[in-house]
């Protein structure tokens, strides 16, 4: 496998090129490391050598990389000498992690937001439709459905997206759907649940409730708890999310476009997560805050699907999970 990962510096794309390295797989990645950081490759031990776009093709003439190197492109996702570099060089499989997934920034500035998350996201297709590569795996989200009453949802329940970040990957997933019928393009769309797990920082644009509150707990800090805190999350642990990732890129079976569910089956209130961090910091504050605007009030995934497609389900219980993160943030 040649893979191009965009958003490979951040939370999930780190994991996930940590997964494909493992895999054998030759890694290309392009980050403008506006939320992604090159220590997260560094913590993971990935060998990287980062260029800028300007020096690409210069770099990649003159400098003889080792199997086991990735390369970082440090700029946009969309610089013309990234799509063309795309096109030129037999890539196998793209994996879209690049977005801007802050929901209050998207509900104060839709427009700003939305080029970034949907029209960058059209020019990266249109150049995949020009390259030769197999499959485009697109971190989508849960956040297409809305507060939706069908619980668990299924891939073919219809939502109201509740924020313009939410609109903005339903929209992509519309013109992915379109490009593959028009151009055929294979592409699997990947609704994302809560991802949680070692790595998430409290200032992370992707950081659950659990990585803002193992921040705070590192700070000796309140921990926020928004509403009434009985709104549910279906939360995913990183690492199964990249597992899916590598499989649907593995696997023949899914051709065209398809949308799939990423999470486990179940839901946890914020306020049963607060208990069970009570259990180990009896110390913990909660600092209680209005709703925030565009936020969903309960979410849980059908996984049917899921095991449908690959025979597997993700295998990381919370308790298992929360524990690794914990270890991670070296809270104990």
């Amino acid at each position: 496998m040649k893979a191009l990962v965009t958003g490979g510096c951040g939370f999930i794309g780190s994991h996930l090129v940590r997964k494909l390295l493992d895999s054998g797989a030759s890694i290309t990645v392009i980050d403008d490391l506006s939320a992604g950081d090159l220590l997260n490759l560094s913590e993971k031990d990935i060998k990287f050598r980062a260029v800028h776009p300007g020096l690409l093709e210069r770099f990649l003439t003159q400098t003889a990389n080792k199997k086991d190197d990735v390369i970082v492109i440090t700029g946009d996702f969309v610089d013309p000498v990234v799509l063309q570099h795309l096109v030129d060089h037999d890539y196998t499989h793209v994996f879209h992690l690049a977005a801007n997934p802050r929901v209050e920034y998207s509900v104060q500035y839709p427009a700003m937001s939305a080029e970034t998350n949907l029209m960058k996201t059209i020019e990266l297709l249109s150049a995949c439709r020009k390259s030769n590569i197999e499959k485009l795996i697109f971190a989508s989200s849960s956040a297409v459905y809305g507060n939706i009453k069908n619980l668990p949802t299924k891939e073919t329940d219809s939502g109201k997206p509740q924020s313009p970040y939410a609109l903005q990957k339903l929209a992509c997933e519309m013109f992915m759907q379109q490009f593959s019928d028009l151009y055929d393009l294979d592409v699997v769309a990947l609704r994302f649940f809560n991802v949680y797990g070692p790595g998430c920082t409290g200032d992370n644009p992707y950081a659950t409730a659990i990585a803002s509150w193992c921040d705070k707990l590192k700070k000796n800090e309140p921990l926020r708890s928004d509403g009434d805190g009985e709104q549910t999350r279906d939360m995913v642990y990183v690492e199964d999310v990249c597992e899916v990732m590598f499989r649907f890129a593995a696997n023949d079976a899914s051709k065209g476009f398809i949308a799939v569910n990423v999470g486990t089956g179940f839901s946890l209130s914020n306020n049963e997560i607060l208990r069970k961090l009570k259990e180990q910091f009896s110390n913990l504050r909660v600092q209680h805050a209005p709703e925030r605007p565009g936020d969903t009030k309960h979410t849980c995934a059908s996984t049917s699907k899921l095991y449908d497609c690959l025979g597997w389900s993700p295998k990381t219980s919370f308790e298992d999970g929360l524990q690794k993160t914990i270890e991670w943030w070296k809270l104990k």
